[in-house]
């Protein structure tokens, strides 16, 4: 034990530890404040670091946030793309298999919720954007999350289970039709993800899905 009045060191925070603090604390403070509220000290203070580190790390507000919304992309779509696989890679029951994939897609909302935060900040926020970090945000994470749902259609396509001479727009029906609902609902406060309606709104959409891809 420490003698009274003795300084106990403390052990250094590592470079990838402040880094991460830092993205942890922004995710934060951009989901609650917005963009242009939040600043660099509100992120700093939440982090535990100074705004020094923040600029050494990062060089300005702009490339902070973008890091934060690539990097909080990522780890959804890498969730989005775990579920899409582990419903449709060996999908027997065309119809409960795209419901549990929609039903997927949906619970994401409730998982990350801070995500989806930072993304309604870009959708009020998007004159404050240069169109790069729109663009970042939609490669790292909705693009290729679609991709990969485009992906599984084709294979079923390929199998005579669905009809389609583009996968890429049939994966935006899908997306369209089965929790486009939902998420705007949900957003408007109109909607609980747990609703009954929910699951309602789902099996709907993807019975409208397979009446226009099923083959004839």
């Amino acid at each position: 034990m420490a003698n009274p009045g003795e300084q106990v060191a403390r052990p250094r925070r590592g470079w990838a530890d402040k880094r991460e603090a830092i993205t942890r604390g922004a995710r934060v403070v951009f989901a609650r404040d917005g963009y242009t509220r939040a600043s660099i000290d509100a992120v700093a203070v939440q982090a535990g670091v100074s705004t020094r580190t923040i600029y050494n790390h990062f060089g300005d507000k702009e490339k902070l946030f973008t890091s934060v919304v690539v990097d909080s992309s990522v780890q959804v779509r890498d969730v989005l793309i775990a579920r899409t696989r582990q419903h449709l890679d060996a999908c027997t029951d065309l119809e409960s298999g795209l419901v549990a994939v929609a039903r997927a897609w949906v619970a994401t909302m409730a998982q990350f919720t801070e995500h989806f935060a930072l993304i309604r900040q870009i959708a009020t926020e998007a004159n404050h954007f240069p169109p790069h970090v729109r663009q970042a945000w939609q490669d790292a994470g909705p693009q290729a999350a679609r991709a990969e749902l485009a992906r599984h259609l084709d294979m079923l396509i390929r199998q005579g289970l669905l009809t389609s001479d583009n996968p890429e727009r049939a994966a935006v029906h899908f997306h369209l039709l089965a929790f486009a609902e939902i998420t705007e609902r949900y957003e408007q406060g109109t909607l609980t993800l747990d609703d009954p309606e929910t699951d309602e709104i789902i099996t709907a959409g993807v019975r409208t899905f397979l009446h226009g891809h099923l083959p004839r």
